[in-house]
């Protein structure tokens, strides 16, 4: 059976990125596709700033995915079907202000061909969309994180102090009933600053995070306007969110 677009897409991607450089012939054979076929799938990756296709092969010229501390919590795939939900909310012509981490680089993805401001301190973020003539792109410097390559600290704080934007889109190490949580004090200073640019924020997450607190405390669960999680959240989390008067989006996953 071939693989499904999607699937074939990625598996194409992780080969790329840990070779660095792959021949278009053994991209054929490692995903039973035919020639056509894969160069209809670099052109797409290409396209999205993960890949660089070059003479008979294609180079890796993304961020790499392993670098990041929540790969293991969500599957791609729940991480497309967030993503996607979230940039349905997003009109063009809106000013948007976006975190690092895995699942916002997804909802990145799904911005492309979009008309839109982005501000954003993640480099992977930047690198991605960079080179979308419909997007007009701010980086926030600073001290850069090496584990998420993420500008943090007085630097990100202090220019995040001019940007003012319709909704902040940003994920979190933890949520429980006291607030959200994230796995680093500069991470957490920078991003408060970011609910401060915004009139809206918007948390993408996974179920798992629920009832669960990180390192650093982060703010109240009532700072937040929407959460956008997958349909593995309990009856009580529903509730609490709810309670608390934030918007959830539940995604079928």
């Amino acid at each position: 059976m071939s693989m499904l677009l999607d699937e074939r897409r990625e598996s194409i991607l992780k080969i790329v990125e840990n070779k660095g450089f792959v021949s278009l012939v053994d991209l054929m054979d490692s995903v039973g596709a035919s020639e056509s076929t894969v160069r209809r799938d670099l052109e797409y990756l290409d396209g999205i700033g993960q890949i660089r296709r070059t003479r008979g092969g294609a180079a890796y010229s993304g961020e790499s995915l392993s670098t990041f501390e929540d790969r293991s919590f969500m599957s791609s795939r729940q991480k497309r079907m967030i993503a996607q939900a979230v940039a349905n909310m997003i009109s063009p012509g809106e000013a948007v202000l976006m975190d690092g981490g895995t699942t916002t680089l997804e909802v990145a993805r799904q911005l492309v061909g979009k008309q839109l401001q982005v501000v954003t301190n993640s480099l992977p973020i930047a690198n991605l969309l960079v080179n979308q003539p419909q997007i007009d792109l701010m980086l926030i410097g600073g001290f850069l994180f090496p584990k998420t390559g993420v500008a943090l600290g007085k630097t990100a704080v202090d220019s995040l102090k001019s940007v003012h934007v319709r909704r902040l889109i940003i994920s979190v190490g933890g949520i429980t009933e006291d607030g959200l949580y994230n796995s680093n004090m500069l991470l957490v200073e920078t991003e408060q600053q970011m609910f401060e640019a915004a009139e809206e924020v918007i948390v993408v997450t996974d179920s798992t995070k629920f009832g669960h607190s990180a390192l650093a405390y982060l703010c109240p669960l009532n700072t937040v306007d929407h959460i956008v999680v997958d349909d593995g959240i309990s009856e009580k989390w529903k509730s609490v969110i709810r309670n608390a008067g934030i918007e959830l989006t539940i995604v079928e996953t």
